[in-house]
């Protein structure tokens, strides 16, 4: 039987979050990390801040824009996702069929027919030609009233389009389109059968998340539990259960990670990390208890299931973190209990660190009293969750 603490620890240096496991090779974090949460712009670029000793913007850019070492893909849950480029067939294969199906069914309640689709998207495919363009210049080439934005989604989840750089800057959610076999030359998508790339994809979350249930897994990936099975079932010869004390049930993790974790022991010092909304660790677990008290799962989670910007120490959630503002140069903190000075100032240090980053000058840091609860809150509250938090 494992201890919740060694298995935090273990989990902290596969994700990269330990000190000691930090690295600057970013598509290999965001290989390890089970690929990088893209949905909103800034975040997979705090989510490489928290993971490297010395990251700049620049080395995403590079790597997804000109090496094409990375890209974005739709895939686990319908959410955008930057996976390394040799990853992206098995991403795609995988759940290619459930985001297609949700972008088709989005399609028919926007009124765009098939006929319609299929002579938009020709053109579209025609005017991308060696060149890249955002939606609304697509728009205005076609001189189209269709819903091109409707119908390039459909084009991504098909792999006929690519989201390239984003149209203003890396703040920016809007992308560039690209022809996927122009912008990504050489890349099958269909080199996988789906069932081949359910049970890899599932391998790659234990590798990145294990141990885990079984329930993580149909969390992670979206799969009905009976295609969890089968793909575990795949993977059966790989696989070892392991009790973990202060957690129910038998947790899942790979045959040769079992003595690794064994080995693990906790750092000289608290890890500490500032991590943003829909980070790959808060996303990664259904069962959120190995890192987050339940009586704050409100401070954290909003009704969708949408993770906030967390404070972890030591792998488990310690409270909340949020910008200021632009204008005040301050990121607020909101801790769920009183720490000890030293991890205080780590928190601290960590704030002024990614306020840097985010603001591109110094930053103050000051702590707020109370907080709202995510589910509380508006739709999209988890974006700023200390906006109306009292000082």
């Amino acid at each position: 039987m494992i201890e919740l603490q060694r298995v935090n620890q273990f989990v902290l240096r596969k994700q990269h979050l330990a000190a000691d496991s930090r690295l600057e090779d970013i598509v290999r974090i965001a290989s390890d990390v089970g690929g990088l949460h893209a949905t909103s712009a800034t975040t997979p670029y705090l989510s490489l801040l928290a993971r490297c000793h010395a990251f700049t913007r620049e080395q995403l850019e590079t790597e997804l824009y000109e090496r094409r070492t990375l890209a974005k893909v739709r895939c686990v849950r319908g959410t955008i996702y930057i996976h390394p480029r040799e990853f992206i067939p098995v991403a795609f294969a995988a759940t290619s069929r459930a985001s297609e199906s949700l972008s088709v069914r989005y399609l028919e309640f926007s009124g765009v027919s098939q006929a319609d689709y299929q002579r938009t998207s020709r053109a579209i495919l025609e005017l991308l030609h060696g060149r890249e363009m955002p939606a609304a210049a697509i728009r205005r080439e076609l001189q189209s009233d269709s819903q091109i934005s409707t119908v390039i989604n459909l084009m991504c989840d098909q792999g006929l389009l690519v989201r390239a750089r984003p149209d203003k800057g890396w703040r920016d959610g809007h992308h560039r389109y690209a022809v996927f076999s122009e912008y990504l030359p050489g890349l099958d998508l269909t080199a996988w059968s789906e069932k081949e790339a359910s049970a890899r994809l599932v391998r790659h979350y234990l590798q990145a998340f294990g141990p885990a249930s079984e329930r993580d897994v149909a969390w992670w990936t979206g799969f009905t539990r009976s295609r969890v099975r089968a793909a575990l079932t795949e993977l059966r010869d790989e696989l070892a259960q392991i009790e973990i004390r202060e957690l129910a049930g038998q947790w899942l993790l790979l045959e040769d990670e079992v003595e690794l974790l064994q080995k693990t022991r906790r750092g000289r010092e608290p890890a500490v990390n500032l991590l943003p909304i829909l980070d790959p660790y808060l996303m990664g677990y259904r069962e959120r208890a190995r890192w987050l008290d339940e009586a704050h799962t409100a401070n954290v989670f909003d009704r969708a299931g949408n993770a906030t910007s967390v404070i972890l120490v030591d792998g488990r959630a310690a409270g909340v973190w949020d910008v200021a503002s632009a204008a005040e140069l301050c990121i607020k903190l909101f801790l769920f209990e009183r720490m000890p000075q030293r991890v205080l100032d780590r928190i601290r240090a960590e704030a002024q660190r990614l306020g840097r980053f985010l603001l591109e000058q110094d930053v103050s840091v000051r702590q707020v009293r109370e907080m709202l609860p995510l589910p509380q809150r508006n739709a999209g509250g988890f974006m700023s969750p200390l906006r109306d938090a009292r000082d």
